[in-house]
Protein backbone atom coordinates (compact mmCIF):
# COMPACT_ATOMS: atom_id res chain seq x y z
CA UNK A 1 0.00 0.00 0.00
CA UNK A 2 0.99 3.45 -0.49
CA UNK A 3 2.02 5.59 1.81
CA UNK A 4 4.11 3.60 3.80
CA UNK A 5 6.93 6.17 5.13
CA UNK A 6 4.24 8.60 6.26
CA UNK A 7 1.92 7.27 9.04
CA UNK A 8 0.42 10.66 10.09
CA UNK A 9 -2.62 9.73 8.01
CA UNK A 10 -4.72 6.95 9.20
CA UNK A 11 -6.21 4.32 7.79
CA UNK A 12 -9.83 3.91 8.45
CA UNK A 13 -11.51 0.63 7.97
CA UNK A 14 -15.56 1.03 7.33
CA UNK A 15 -18.66 -0.84 8.08
CA UNK A 16 -21.40 -1.03 6.10
CA UNK A 17 -23.95 0.64 8.16
CA UNK A 18 -21.49 3.84 8.08
CA UNK A 19 -22.19 3.88 3.82
CA UNK A 20 -25.77 2.93 4.36
CA UNK A 21 -26.34 5.83 6.93
CA UNK A 22 -23.98 8.48 4.79
CA UNK A 23 -23.61 7.51 1.21
CA UNK A 24 -20.50 10.49 0.81
CA UNK A 25 -18.92 8.80 3.96
CA UNK A 26 -16.24 8.38 1.20
CA UNK A 27 -15.58 12.08 1.07
CA UNK A 28 -16.03 12.52 5.14
CA UNK A 29 -11.70 11.60 5.76
CA UNK A 30 -10.15 14.49 4.67
CA UNK A 31 -6.79 13.53 4.18
CA UNK A 32 -6.98 10.22 5.55
CA UNK A 33 -6.83 7.06 3.58
CA UNK A 34 -10.55 4.57 3.79
CA UNK A 35 -10.29 0.28 3.28
CA UNK A 36 -13.52 -1.22 1.81
CA UNK A 37 -13.78 -4.88 3.44
CA UNK A 38 -14.89 -7.26 0.73
CA UNK A 39 -17.72 -8.03 3.66
CA UNK A 40 -18.62 -4.60 3.38
CA UNK A 41 -19.26 -4.60 -0.18
CA UNK A 42 -21.13 -7.96 -0.13
CA UNK A 43 -23.61 -6.57 2.92
CA UNK A 44 -24.22 -3.30 0.66
CA UNK A 45 -25.17 -5.46 -2.33
CA UNK A 46 -27.70 -7.79 0.23
CA UNK A 47 -29.19 -4.25 0.63
CA UNK A 48 -30.09 -2.50 -2.55
CA UNK A 49 -33.28 -3.83 -3.50
CA UNK A 50 -36.33 -2.28 -2.12
CA UNK A 51 -37.86 1.60 -1.69
CA UNK A 52 -36.90 2.70 1.49
CA UNK A 53 -34.37 5.51 2.45
CA UNK A 54 -31.71 2.71 3.54
CA UNK A 55 -32.00 1.03 -0.02
CA UNK A 56 -31.80 4.36 -1.78
CA UNK A 57 -28.76 5.00 -0.04
CA UNK A 58 -27.35 1.85 -0.73
CA UNK A 59 -27.72 2.45 -4.35
CA UNK A 60 -26.15 5.91 -4.24
CA UNK A 61 -23.24 4.62 -2.37
CA UNK A 62 -22.58 1.89 -5.09
CA UNK A 63 -22.89 4.54 -7.97
CA UNK A 64 -20.41 6.78 -6.28
CA UNK A 65 -18.05 3.62 -5.67
CA UNK A 66 -18.50 2.83 -9.03
CA UNK A 67 -17.35 6.63 -10.59
CA UNK A 68 -14.30 6.56 -8.30
CA UNK A 69 -13.27 2.79 -9.68
CA UNK A 70 -14.21 3.22 -13.00
CA UNK A 71 -12.94 7.37 -13.30
CA UNK A 72 -9.32 6.07 -11.82
CA UNK A 73 -6.19 3.91 -14.22
CA UNK A 74 -4.59 3.55 -10.58
CA UNK A 75 -3.63 -0.47 -9.78
CA UNK A 76 -6.38 -0.85 -6.72
CA UNK A 77 -3.38 -1.75 -4.41
CA UNK A 78 -1.97 0.91 -4.10
CA UNK A 79 -5.10 2.71 -3.53
CA UNK A 80 -7.41 5.38 -5.37
CA UNK A 81 -6.83 8.75 -4.97
CA UNK A 82 -10.31 10.60 -3.94
CA UNK A 83 -9.18 14.24 -5.01
CA UNK A 84 -11.18 14.36 -8.65
CA UNK A 85 -13.72 12.26 -7.20
CA UNK A 86 -14.95 14.29 -4.25
CA UNK A 87 -13.81 17.59 -6.22
CA UNK A 88 -11.37 18.81 -3.35
CA UNK A 89 -13.12 17.28 -0.28
CA UNK A 90 -10.83 14.31 0.90
CA UNK A 91 -7.44 13.89 -0.92
CA UNK A 92 -6.83 10.66 1.25
CA UNK A 93 -6.70 7.10 -1.16
CA UNK A 94 -9.58 4.52 -1.45
CA UNK A 95 -8.61 0.56 -0.77
CA UNK A 96 -10.19 -2.17 -1.87
CA UNK A 97 -9.62 -5.36 -0.19
CA UNK A 98 -8.16 -7.64 -2.88
CA UNK A 99 -6.98 -10.57 -1.45
CA UNK A 100 -8.61 -13.39 0.89
CA UNK A 101 -7.56 -12.32 4.60
CA UNK A 102 -7.36 -14.94 7.17
CA UNK A 103 -6.91 -13.56 10.28
CA UNK A 104 -6.45 -15.08 13.86
CA UNK A 105 -9.93 -14.52 15.54
CA UNK A 106 -10.48 -15.65 19.40
CA UNK A 107 -12.13 -18.99 18.74
CA UNK A 108 -15.20 -17.62 20.73
CA UNK A 109 -16.16 -15.54 17.56
CA UNK A 110 -17.35 -17.46 14.80
CA UNK A 111 -16.10 -16.89 11.82
CA UNK A 112 -19.20 -16.53 9.30
CA UNK A 113 -20.27 -13.56 11.06
CA UNK A 114 -19.46 -10.44 8.52
CA UNK A 115 -18.93 -8.65 11.21
CA UNK A 116 -16.35 -10.43 12.79
CA UNK A 117 -14.61 -11.07 9.09
CA UNK A 118 -14.79 -7.36 9.10
CA UNK A 119 -12.99 -7.14 12.70
CA UNK A 120 -10.43 -9.81 11.32
CA UNK A 121 -9.97 -7.41 8.34
CA UNK A 122 -8.43 -4.71 11.36
CA UNK A 123 -6.50 -7.17 13.32
CA UNK A 124 -4.77 -7.89 9.56
CA UNK A 125 -4.16 -4.31 8.62
CA UNK A 126 -2.82 -3.94 12.15
CA UNK A 127 -0.03 -6.22 11.67
CA UNK A 128 0.11 -5.13 8.08
CA UNK A 129 1.15 -1.45 9.31
CA UNK A 130 2.44 -1.61 12.62
CA UNK A 131 3.78 2.10 12.49
CA UNK A 132 0.20 3.39 11.34
CA UNK A 133 -2.86 3.94 13.27
CA UNK A 134 -5.79 1.72 11.65
CA UNK A 135 -9.16 2.26 12.99
CA UNK A 136 -12.51 0.45 12.28
CA UNK A 137 -15.31 3.32 12.16
CA UNK A 138 -18.77 1.22 12.73
CA UNK A 139 -22.36 3.09 14.13
CA UNK A 140 -23.27 -0.78 15.75
CA UNK A 141 -21.98 -0.01 19.51
CA UNK A 142 -21.65 -3.46 20.02
CA UNK A 143 -19.30 -4.14 17.38
CA UNK A 144 -17.10 -1.00 18.46
CA UNK A 145 -16.87 -3.05 21.96
CA UNK A 146 -15.83 -6.35 20.64
CA UNK A 147 -13.19 -4.88 18.56
CA UNK A 148 -11.97 -2.78 21.46
CA UNK A 149 -12.08 -6.00 23.86
CA UNK A 150 -9.53 -7.47 21.02
CA UNK A 151 -7.19 -4.06 21.39
CA UNK A 152 -8.48 -2.66 18.67
CA UNK A 153 -9.18 1.17 17.70
CA UNK A 154 -12.43 1.66 17.15
CA UNK A 155 -15.02 5.18 16.86
CA UNK A 156 -18.11 5.93 15.71
CA UNK A 157 -18.64 8.09 12.53
CA UNK A 158 -19.41 11.78 13.84
CA UNK A 159 -19.25 13.53 10.84
CA UNK A 160 -23.53 13.62 10.63
CA UNK A 161 -22.87 15.32 14.10
CA UNK A 162 -24.38 18.71 14.11
CA UNK A 163 -23.42 19.50 17.64
CA UNK A 164 -21.65 17.70 20.16
CA UNK A 165 -23.27 18.70 23.01
CA UNK A 166 -27.27 19.33 22.14
CA UNK A 167 -27.23 21.64 25.23
CA UNK A 168 -25.44 24.53 22.90
CA UNK A 169 -27.93 23.96 20.60
CA UNK A 170 -29.92 27.25 19.51
CA UNK A 171 -32.48 28.45 21.63
CA UNK A 172 -34.60 30.74 19.44
CA UNK A 173 -34.81 33.06 22.69
CA UNK A 174 -32.35 35.21 25.05
CA UNK A 175 -32.94 36.68 28.17
CA UNK A 176 -31.32 40.48 28.34
CA UNK A 177 -28.50 40.86 31.26
CA UNK A 178 -30.10 43.68 33.73
CA UNK A 179 -27.70 46.56 32.76
CA UNK A 180 -28.55 45.95 29.03
CA UNK A 181 -30.47 49.43 28.51
CA UNK A 182 -27.60 51.28 30.67
CA UNK A 183 -24.65 50.05 28.41
CA UNK A 184 -26.65 49.69 25.11
CA UNK A 185 -29.17 52.74 25.22
CA UNK A 186 -26.52 55.55 24.37
CA UNK A 187 -27.89 56.66 21.14
CA UNK A 188 -30.98 54.70 21.61
CA UNK A 189 -33.87 55.88 18.93
CA UNK A 190 -37.53 54.20 18.81
CA UNK A 191 -40.60 54.43 16.56
CA UNK A 192 -44.15 53.15 15.70
CA UNK A 193 -44.93 50.96 13.02
CA UNK A 194 -48.36 49.46 12.99
CA UNK A 195 -49.46 48.16 16.50
CA UNK A 196 -45.45 47.71 17.07
CA UNK A 197 -42.45 49.44 18.51
CA UNK A 198 -39.18 49.17 17.25
CA UNK A 199 -36.07 50.54 19.37
CA UNK A 200 -32.62 50.67 17.21
CA UNK A 201 -29.93 49.71 19.42
CA UNK A 202 -25.74 49.62 19.88
CA UNK A 203 -23.78 48.04 21.70
CA UNK A 204 -21.09 44.56 22.25
CA UNK A 205 -24.18 41.94 23.22
CA UNK A 206 -25.77 43.11 20.05
CA UNK A 207 -23.27 41.52 17.61
CA UNK A 208 -24.33 38.24 19.45
CA UNK A 209 -27.97 38.20 18.28
CA UNK A 210 -29.62 36.52 15.71
CA UNK A 211 -32.54 37.45 13.17
CA UNK A 212 -35.80 36.55 14.10
CA UNK A 213 -34.29 35.53 17.87
CA UNK A 214 -36.53 36.72 20.67
CA UNK A 215 -35.23 38.56 23.60
CA UNK A 216 -36.94 39.25 26.81
CA UNK A 217 -36.61 40.56 30.04
CA UNK A 218 -38.63 40.72 32.91
CA UNK A 219 -38.86 43.26 35.77
CA UNK A 220 -40.87 46.19 36.62
CA UNK A 221 -40.90 47.27 33.14
CA UNK A 222 -40.94 43.76 31.05
CA UNK A 223 -39.65 43.99 27.65
CA UNK A 224 -40.54 40.94 24.86
CA UNK A 225 -39.42 41.48 21.47
CA UNK A 226 -37.93 40.03 18.44
CA UNK A 227 -34.73 40.81 16.37
CA UNK A 228 -36.05 42.24 13.19
CA UNK A 229 -32.23 43.81 11.74
CA UNK A 230 -28.97 42.94 12.71
CA UNK A 231 -25.54 44.43 11.51
CA UNK A 232 -22.66 44.08 13.70
CA UNK A 233 -23.04 46.25 16.57
CA UNK A 234 -26.54 47.51 16.14
CA UNK A 235 -29.80 45.54 15.86
CA UNK A 236 -33.78 46.35 15.50
CA UNK A 237 -35.95 45.21 17.71
CA UNK A 238 -39.54 44.73 17.50
CA UNK A 239 -42.16 44.35 19.71
CA UNK A 240 -44.37 41.43 20.09
CA UNK A 241 -48.39 41.20 20.00
CA UNK A 242 -49.71 39.48 23.34
CA UNK A 243 -51.07 35.97 22.07
CA UNK A 244 -52.02 36.12 26.02
CA UNK A 245 -54.88 38.37 25.75
CA UNK A 246 -58.22 36.29 24.86
CA UNK A 247 -58.60 39.21 22.81
CA UNK A 248 -55.61 37.99 20.63
CA UNK A 249 -56.71 34.31 20.64
CA UNK A 250 -55.88 32.14 17.87
CA UNK A 251 -58.65 29.68 17.27
CA UNK A 252 -59.53 30.40 20.98
CA UNK A 253 -56.12 29.27 21.67
CA UNK A 254 -53.92 31.82 24.31
CA UNK A 255 -50.28 31.19 24.75
CA UNK A 256 -50.32 29.85 28.51
CA UNK A 257 -46.29 31.18 28.70
CA UNK A 258 -43.84 33.26 27.26
CA UNK A 259 -42.13 30.76 24.97
CA UNK A 260 -46.06 29.37 23.58
CA UNK A 261 -46.63 33.61 22.92
CA UNK A 262 -43.13 33.63 21.35
CA UNK A 263 -44.54 30.59 19.23
CA UNK A 264 -47.83 32.31 17.79
CA UNK A 265 -46.12 34.58 16.89
CA UNK A 266 -43.34 33.10 14.71
CA UNK A 267 -46.40 31.06 13.35
CA UNK A 268 -48.89 33.94 12.73
CA UNK A 269 -46.25 35.84 11.05
CA UNK A 270 -46.56 36.18 7.02
CA UNK A 271 -43.17 37.16 6.46
CA UNK A 272 -42.09 33.88 8.43
CA UNK A 273 -41.53 30.76 5.87
CA UNK A 274 -39.81 28.15 7.77
CA UNK A 275 -40.32 27.54 11.80
CA UNK A 276 -38.98 24.47 13.98
CA UNK A 277 -40.55 23.99 17.60
CA UNK A 278 -38.84 22.26 19.76
CA UNK A 279 -40.07 20.87 23.07
CA UNK A 280 -40.67 18.17 26.09
CA UNK A 281 -44.31 16.33 25.69
CA UNK A 282 -46.86 18.93 26.87
CA UNK A 283 -45.41 22.01 26.07
CA UNK A 284 -48.13 22.50 23.34
CA UNK A 285 -46.28 22.54 20.25
CA UNK A 286 -48.96 20.39 18.07
CA UNK A 287 -51.48 22.68 19.33
CA UNK A 288 -50.16 26.08 18.84
CA UNK A 289 -49.42 24.82 15.34
CA UNK A 290 -52.93 23.65 14.68
CA UNK A 291 -54.40 26.33 16.05
CA UNK A 292 -52.52 29.25 13.74
CA UNK A 293 -52.87 26.66 10.84
CA UNK A 294 -57.18 26.67 11.13
CA UNK A 295 -56.99 30.15 11.91
CA UNK A 296 -54.98 30.69 8.44
CA UNK A 297 -56.58 28.45 6.08
CA UNK A 298 -60.37 29.13 7.54
CA UNK A 299 -60.46 32.59 8.66
CA UNK A 300 -57.89 34.71 6.94
CA UNK A 301 -57.63 32.17 4.22
CA UNK A 302 -53.84 32.80 3.66
CA UNK A 303 -53.46 29.03 2.90
CA UNK A 304 -55.66 26.71 0.93
CA UNK A 305 -55.00 23.42 3.26
CA UNK A 306 -53.17 21.93 6.15
CA UNK A 307 -50.96 19.29 5.61
CA UNK A 308 -49.50 17.08 8.30
CA UNK A 309 -47.06 14.31 8.17
CA UNK A 310 -44.73 12.05 10.29
CA UNK A 311 -42.71 9.79 10.38
CA UNK A 312 -44.24 5.99 10.96
CA UNK A 313 -41.44 4.81 13.52
CA UNK A 314 -43.29 2.61 15.92
CA UNK A 315 -42.40 2.96 19.89
CA UNK A 316 -43.54 -0.83 20.11
CA UNK A 317 -44.01 -3.83 17.99
CA UNK A 318 -44.92 -3.11 14.53
CA UNK A 319 -49.07 -3.83 14.19
CA UNK A 320 -48.55 -5.06 10.55
CA UNK A 321 -50.34 -4.81 7.76
CA UNK A 322 -52.93 -1.52 7.63
CA UNK A 323 -56.07 -2.11 4.78
CA UNK A 324 -57.63 1.19 3.43
CA UNK A 325 -56.41 4.25 1.88
CA UNK A 326 -52.84 6.34 2.18
CA UNK A 327 -55.31 8.73 4.64
CA UNK A 328 -56.75 5.55 6.20
CA UNK A 329 -52.95 3.85 6.75
CA UNK A 330 -51.62 6.82 8.65
CA UNK A 331 -54.70 6.95 10.52
CA UNK A 332 -53.40 4.94 13.68
CA UNK A 333 -50.18 7.29 13.79
CA UNK A 334 -52.06 10.70 13.55
CA UNK A 335 -53.90 10.43 17.04
CA UNK A 336 -52.00 13.36 18.42
CA UNK A 337 -53.85 15.37 15.16
CA UNK A 338 -57.41 14.19 16.62
CA UNK A 339 -56.79 14.28 20.06
CA UNK A 340 -55.88 18.38 19.48
CA UNK A 341 -58.67 18.95 16.89
CA UNK A 342 -61.16 17.52 19.81
CA UNK A 343 -59.51 20.71 22.03
CA UNK A 344 -59.93 23.05 19.48
CA UNK A 345 -63.40 21.97 18.59
CA UNK A 346 -64.57 21.99 22.35
CA UNK A 347 -62.59 25.55 22.60
CA UNK A 348 -64.41 26.85 19.59
CA UNK A 349 -67.63 26.21 20.20
CA UNK A 350 -67.56 27.02 23.50
CA UNK A 351 -65.81 30.57 23.60
CA UNK A 352 -67.24 31.39 20.67
CA UNK A 353 -71.01 30.33 21.24
CA UNK A 354 -71.43 29.90 17.48
CA UNK A 355 -72.37 26.76 17.01
CA UNK A 356 -75.15 24.75 18.03
CA UNK A 357 -74.62 22.20 21.05
CA UNK A 358 -73.20 18.60 19.91
CA UNK A 359 -74.60 18.85 16.41
CA UNK A 360 -72.79 22.18 15.55
CA UNK A 361 -69.66 20.78 17.07
CA UNK A 362 -69.61 17.37 14.90
CA UNK A 363 -69.92 19.93 11.70
CA UNK A 364 -67.55 22.23 12.83
CA UNK A 365 -65.24 19.28 13.15
CA UNK A 366 -66.02 17.71 9.89
CA UNK A 367 -65.71 21.04 8.00
CA UNK A 368 -61.77 21.56 9.54
CA UNK A 369 -61.27 17.57 8.97
CA UNK A 370 -62.05 18.37 5.44
CA UNK A 371 -59.13 21.09 5.42
CA UNK A 372 -56.67 18.72 7.39
CA UNK A 373 -54.85 16.17 4.82
CA UNK A 374 -52.42 13.28 6.31
CA UNK A 375 -49.98 12.20 4.09
CA UNK A 376 -47.09 9.49 3.82
CA UNK A 377 -43.79 10.79 3.63
CA UNK A 378 -43.10 7.82 1.61
CA UNK A 379 -44.90 9.98 -1.57
CA UNK A 380 -43.11 13.04 -1.04
CA UNK A 381 -40.43 12.92 -3.62
CA UNK A 382 -41.33 14.82 -6.57
CA UNK A 383 -44.26 16.88 -5.03
CA UNK A 384 -44.20 20.31 -4.47
CA UNK A 385 -46.56 22.21 -2.57
CA UNK A 386 -48.31 25.36 -3.19
CA UNK A 387 -49.98 27.79 -0.80
CA UNK A 388 -50.05 25.23 1.78
CA UNK A 389 -49.62 25.14 5.68
CA UNK A 390 -47.63 22.27 6.03
CA UNK A 391 -46.61 20.56 9.37
CA UNK A 392 -44.38 17.97 10.00
CA UNK A 393 -44.60 16.22 13.24
CA UNK A 394 -41.87 14.13 14.84
CA UNK A 395 -39.07 15.84 12.78
CA UNK A 396 -36.31 14.12 15.68
CA UNK A 397 -36.59 10.37 14.03
CA UNK A 398 -35.83 12.12 10.41
CA UNK A 399 -32.34 11.97 8.87
CA UNK A 400 -30.64 15.55 7.26
CA UNK A 401 -31.01 13.58 4.14
CA UNK A 402 -35.14 13.17 4.53
CA UNK A 403 -35.64 16.68 6.09
CA UNK A 404 -33.52 18.14 2.89
CA UNK A 405 -36.47 15.94 0.90
CA UNK A 406 -39.11 17.60 2.74
CA UNK A 407 -38.77 20.71 2.87
CA UNK A 408 -37.71 20.95 -0.40
CA UNK A 409 -41.25 20.63 -1.55
CA UNK A 410 -42.03 24.02 -0.82
CA UNK A 411 -43.56 25.94 -3.55
CA UNK A 412 -44.84 29.70 -3.23
CA UNK A 413 -46.50 30.42 -0.45
CA UNK A 414 -45.96 27.03 1.73
CA UNK A 415 -45.36 27.55 5.66
CA UNK A 416 -43.15 24.89 6.94
CA UNK A 417 -43.35 23.89 10.35
CA UNK A 418 -41.09 20.96 12.37
CA UNK A 419 -42.38 19.87 15.28
CA UNK A 420 -40.60 17.63 17.40
CA UNK A 421 -38.30 16.71 20.76
CA UNK A 422 -34.72 15.33 20.33
CA UNK A 423 -35.30 13.31 23.40
CA UNK A 424 -37.78 11.04 21.88
CA UNK A 425 -36.03 9.33 19.22
CA UNK A 426 -37.15 6.31 17.85
CA UNK A 427 -34.88 5.96 14.74
CA UNK A 428 -32.25 3.54 14.38
CA UNK A 429 -28.50 5.22 14.16
CA UNK A 430 -30.12 8.79 14.94
CA UNK A 431 -28.90 10.44 17.60
CA UNK A 432 -29.83 13.71 19.31
CA UNK A 433 -26.50 15.29 17.64
CA UNK A 434 -27.33 13.84 14.33
CA UNK A 435 -30.88 14.25 13.95
CA UNK A 436 -31.91 16.00 10.83
CA UNK A 437 -34.32 18.39 13.27
CA UNK A 438 -31.21 19.41 15.33
CA UNK A 439 -29.15 19.67 11.69
CA UNK A 440 -32.15 22.24 10.48
CA UNK A 441 -32.38 24.31 13.60
CA UNK A 442 -28.48 24.69 12.95
CA UNK A 443 -29.00 25.60 9.65
CA UNK A 444 -31.60 28.01 9.26
CA UNK A 445 -30.49 30.10 12.31
CA UNK A 446 -30.35 33.86 11.70
CA UNK A 447 -32.38 33.31 8.22
CA UNK A 448 -34.77 36.17 8.07
CA UNK A 449 -37.56 33.98 6.90
CA UNK A 450 -37.24 31.34 9.48
CA UNK A 451 -37.82 30.97 12.97
CA UNK A 452 -37.20 28.52 15.83
CA UNK A 453 -38.87 28.34 19.32
CA UNK A 454 -37.56 26.23 22.11
CA UNK A 455 -40.66 25.71 24.28
CA UNK A 456 -39.63 24.95 28.11
CA UNK A 457 -42.56 24.07 30.15
CA UNK A 458 -45.12 21.74 29.95
CA UNK A 459 -49.18 23.02 29.56
CA UNK A 460 -50.58 19.49 29.44
CA UNK A 461 -51.04 18.46 33.42
CA UNK A 462 -49.74 18.57 36.76
CA UNK A 463 -49.35 14.43 35.84
CA UNK A 464 -47.31 14.69 32.74
CA UNK A 465 -44.93 17.67 34.04
CA UNK A 466 -44.14 15.83 36.89
CA UNK A 467 -43.58 12.31 34.16
CA UNK A 468 -41.44 13.75 32.15
CA UNK A 469 -39.07 15.31 34.97
CA UNK A 470 -38.76 12.40 37.47
CA UNK A 471 -39.44 9.16 34.74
Amino acid sequence: MAKKDTPKTKLFVLDTNVIMHDPTSLFRFEEHDIFLPINTLEELDASKKGMSEVARNVRQASRLLDSIVSGSDVDMNLGIPLDAASAGLANGRLFVQTEAIMSELPAALPTAKADNQIIAVVIHLKHKFPGRAVILVSKDINMRIKARALGLDAQDYFNDKVLEDTDLLYTGIRELPDDFWETHGKGLESWKQDIHTLYRVEGPLCAEFQVNEYIYQEGPKPLHAIVKEQKGRQVVLETLKDYGHTKNAVWGITARNREQNFALNLLMNPEIDFITLLGQAGTGKTLLTLAAGLTQVLETKKYSEIIMTRVTVPVGEDIGFLPGTEEEKMTPWMGALEDNLDVLNGTAGADNGQYGGDWGRAATHDLIRSRIKVKSLNFMRGRTFINKFLIIDEAQNLTPKQMKTLITRAGPGTKVICLGNIAQIDTPYLTEGSSGLTYVVDRFKGWEHSGHITLQRGERSRLADHAAEVL
